[in-house]
């Protein structure tokens, strides 16, 4: 095991909380997770590394995206684990997300089953496999591509 002065190497840290390393070193990249350097340039990671993990994963598997976990991470003190009030707290904050969208996906289901039975999946009037066609005003083929090789500007960007 690691020496506690020293944290844990990233090997101790994958072992125990099942995050590959690359993963690790992706969320130290985006600021989740922070570690210090040993003299010979090796990662150590405190302790409560553990637990932040787990409430990423955790925060993650209820389909609460990166950019929202670190936002929520950034109000906690540095390095510090998010408590069960803190949870609580951010909890409230996400559960709106959540439910809308709970009903995104639950309307998706039911339009899939309307949709299984008509079988039609009509770039025209499928609701679900062309919903909103922004580009449908432009006409068939690749029209982005078209229209930038006309000189033009692009529509959607």
């Amino acid at each position: 095991m690691g020496d506690m002065h020293l944290g844990l190497s990233i090997g101790e840290v994958t072992a125990r909380s099942g995050v590959a390393r690359t993963a690790l070193r992706f969320y130290e990249d985006k600021g989740l997770i922070h570690s210090e350097r040993t003299a010979g340039n090796q990662r150590r990671y405190p302790r409560v590394v553990l637990r932040r993990l787990a409430f990423i994963q955790a925060a993650q598997r209820a389909g609460v995206e990166l950019s929202e976990i670190r936002e929520a991470l950034d109000t906690l003190p540095d390095r510090r684990v998010p408590s069960k009030a803190d949870w609580a707290r951010l909890g409230t904050v996400w559960q709106a997300k959540l439910d809308a969208r709970i009903e995104a996906l639950t309307r998706l289901r039911n339009q899939l089953t309307s949709c299984i039975g008509c079988g039609c999946l009509s770039l025209k009037s499928c609701g679900i496999y062309n919903t909103g066609d922004e580009m449908a005003a432009y006409g068939p083929g690749a029209p982005r591509l078209r229209i930038k090789a006309q000189g033009g500007k692009d529509p959607v960007g």
